[in-house]
């Protein structure tokens, strides 16, 4: 048999007759997706808990039930409510051109951070995602301050020029989080890697509802409600010993 002569797909790749066919866009998209969320992105979020740290210092969090609330309130409660729908808006501010209005929901999400850390975390994620895609050659980050640039606004402007649906890249966001946050808990409570999967795994069950629920917030209702984040994070600042960054 001929096999150079059938249909082989590999990698996305289609072989037809010895000739390499381009994968479709919704290929590409979905590859791109997969490099933005990957842990090899070298934009340093390993480096930080958001209060986690605090958190399970105070006893707050002490074994996997309570982690695994955490993350569900966390996702809920924050994500739900503020970085998604904000992030939906900057994806399609992005995807029309308008730039003022990019920058306007960029700052919202900036000043909707109750800490100084979240603060400079978001900041520090967003200014090295940006210098790793104008490598990339992504022309929409050019726009915007680097200074001031959240991760959520890097993101949408890769994701709006790379077609990459929003609901894939809220459900990417929420993964890319979450994943930070359960390697954050193995190391501080501390739990084992199996745990870790566990909890990514029913993590991952409360997704697509999230970002359904996320998607049709209206601009009157977004705003988050997290205060034991934002305690946390205050006195993760000035915490004695820590391990991630303030």
């Amino acid at each position: 048999m001929n096999t150079i002569s059938m249909h082989i797909t590999t990698m996305g790749i289609t072989i037809i007759k010895g000739v390499a066919q381009s994968p479709d866009a919704a290929d590409i998209a979905q590859l791109r997706l997969w490099q933005l969320i990957s842990p090899a992105l070298p934009i340093g979020s390993y480096a930080y808990s958001q209060g986690l740290e605090y958190a399970v210092e105070a006893g707050w969090i002490k074994d996997e039930a309570q982690m695994q609330a955490w993350l569900a309130g966390m996702i809920g409660h924050m994500h739900q409510q503020l970085d998604l729908p904000v992030l939906a808006r900057m994806h399609s501010a992005w995807r029309d051109g308008d730039v003022d209005t990019v920058h306007h929901w960029n700052e919202f999400l900036l000043a909707a951070r109750e800490t100084a850390e979240l603060v400079q975390e978001d900041c520090q994620l967003g200014r090295a995602l940006a210098v790793l895609l104008r490598d990339l050659d992504c022309r929409n980050v050019a726009a915007l301050d680097k200074d001031e640039l959240s991760l959520a606004a890097a993101l949408a402007a890769a994701a709006a020029e790379w077609h990459i649906p929003i609901a894939l890249l809220a459900q990417a966001y929420l993964w890319m989080w979450t994943e930070n946050q359960v390697a954050a808990a193995i190391k501080l409570i501390p739990l084992g890697q199996t745990a870790g999967q566990r909890m990514l795994y029913a993590t991952a069950a409360l997704l697509p509802e999230v970002v359904a629920r996320a998607l049709a917030v209206e601009d009157d209702d977004i705003g988050q409600s997290a205060t034991a984040l934002a305690i946390a994070s205050a006195r993760h600042e000035t915490q004695y010993t820590r391990i991630f960054r303030s």
